[in-house]
């Protein structure tokens, strides 16, 4: 099965549903929060959230790194405050940096196509074997 800029692997709900939980986590909204507006259940998008978490640092590595790839005069990301939160924070600047280099209206398409699908894959993502 190929797999769109629209999903991630082994994640039947679209990526820009997981991106809306990611960043009203990181903007300290909780996970009923977020199932409330996405009509998804409380146990999905707490699951995306630990996911995610997990390898909350290695996704904000390769996307800072990534994101000043896409554009060297990008000025330096500074923390926001939680390793979640800063993660968040490096892979929307990455998509930011897509979208003004490559016009492409990137998104968390683009953020999907970066991670191969894998942003909350525990195997077989960029980062899986720094952690």
């Amino acid at each position: 099965m190929l797999l769109g800029a629209f999903g991630l692997l082994r994640r039947r709900d679209a990526v820009w549903s997981i991106g809306f939980a990611l960043v009203a986590k990181a903007a300290g909204h909780g996970f009923r929060w977020s199932a409330a507006r996405l009509g998804v259940p409380s146990s999905t998008v707490r699951g995306w959230l630990r996911r995610f978490a997990t390898h909350a640092e290695e996704v904000r590595v390769w996307f800072t790194v990534l994101a000043h790839d896409l554009d060297p005069l990008l000025p330096r990301i500074d923390p926001t405050g939680t390793p979640f939160a800063d993660a968040v924070e490096a892979v929307g600047m990455a998509a930011r940096a897509a979208e003004a280099r490559l016009g492409s209206g990137a998104g968390w398409g683009f953020v999907s196509r970066a991670s191969a699908g894998t942003i909350l894959a525990n195997t077989g993502c960029p980062w899986a074997a720094t952690g």
